[in-house]
């Protein structure tokens, strides 16, 4: 059973009136003041607007082909499989960090805008939200582990083939909505041809909520099965967020009612916590940079977070 403390709650002013010297977490260690909010970029490391991916670079076949894998692979019965397996969480046993210096020998093929390891990608998200949002100290370790889950590419656990571990994530037992990316590959998916999951709604009834729905398989799920079942104290709305980060193009801007492919599927305590993947969105997004984090520098920030929420080891 996971134990989760009270829902945050979102107010402007967490995000630019903050003008305390300091702030000091419960273990005493102290956060410098930050001054400056973070300026989201207008291009990424190659040179190109983010998340272009129809860009000439030399990203783009080998991101189109993770696509082509993705989207021909990934079907209801193999997500069911697969979510059964790593449901028994035993594959290793370890602590936060270690798992995030595990990701220094990872980079993610569907991603167009960087080709650095992923632990500089877990920090840039991370100390970018800490810029703007200091004393939202849950959603710093919320992008510090938000992509742990890509330890499904190592051997110890499995080493599973890109297709299945990163990129953009998509509901199965329903129709494959043509705002995916490359969705011109789902034809190739034994899935495109089943006529149960040829309608918008498939399977699903309309408003029946995210968590009864079947989404691909991939990092996002399997980092919120480490979570939930370590009984973190994080509060729903990070739990939310580390499993749909990849499904955030379809779902829409809470804040602005604007409309995703897959809203219809969503319910009104998935609505609430969508205003929180939105605004963690620009930081996963666009804070990728050839500029690297010095790790030494915030690890005794955020090996604190992780003593406050989560046990010293968990099972993975």
């Amino acid at each position: 059973m996971t134990i989760l403390i009270s829902q945050p709650e979102l107010s402007e002013d967490r995000k630019d009136n903050y003008d305390a010297k300091e702030l000091v977490l419960d273990g005493g260690f102290v956060v410098p003041n930050k001054t400056e909010a973070f300026d989201a970029p207008q291009i990424n490391s190659f040179g190109n607007s983010f998340r272009d991916y129809n860009a000439e670079s030399e990203r783009q076949k080998t991101v189109e082909e993770f696509y082509r894998q993705q989207h021909t692979n990934q079907t209801y019965d193999y997500v069911t499989k697969m979510r059964e397996e790593y449901g028994k969480l035993d594959k290793a046993v370890m602590s936060i960090w270690d798992c995030c210096e595990l990701l220094n020998d990872v980079v993610d093929d569907s991603d167009p805008d960087l080709d650095e390891p992923q632990i500089q990608h877990l920090l840039q998200s991370a100390e970018a939200i800490r810029k703007d949002y200091p004393d939202e100290d849950w959603l710093h370790l919320t992008a510090l582990i938000h992509d742990l889950g890509k330890v499904l590419l190592l051997p110890q656990f499995g080493q599973l083939p890109q297709w299945a571990v990163v990129g953009d994530t998509f509901p199965l037992g329903c129709a494959f909505d043509e705002s995916n990316v490359h969705h011109k590959y789902f034809k190739n998916n034994p899935d495109f041809k089943n006529p149960d999951y040829s309608s918008k709604n498939g399977i699903y009834k309309e408003g029946c909520g995210l968590d009864n729905v079947v989404i691909s398989w991939g990092h996002d799920d399997y980092m919120y099965l480490v979570a939930k079942e370590n009984e973190t104290t994080l509060p729903h709305a990070a739990l939310f967020i580390i499993r749909y980060h990849s499904l955030y193009r379809f779902l829409g801007d809470a804040a602005l009612h604007k409309a995703g492919a897959y809203k219809h599927l969503m319910n009104k305590e998935d609505e609430e916590d969508l205003k929180w993947l939105n605004i963690f969105n620009k930081y996963d997004l666009y804070s990728k940079s050839k500029v690297l984090v010095d790790v030494d520098e915030v690890k005794p920030y955020y090996q604190s977070l992780i003593q406050k929420y989560f046990t010293e080891t968990l099972r993975w």
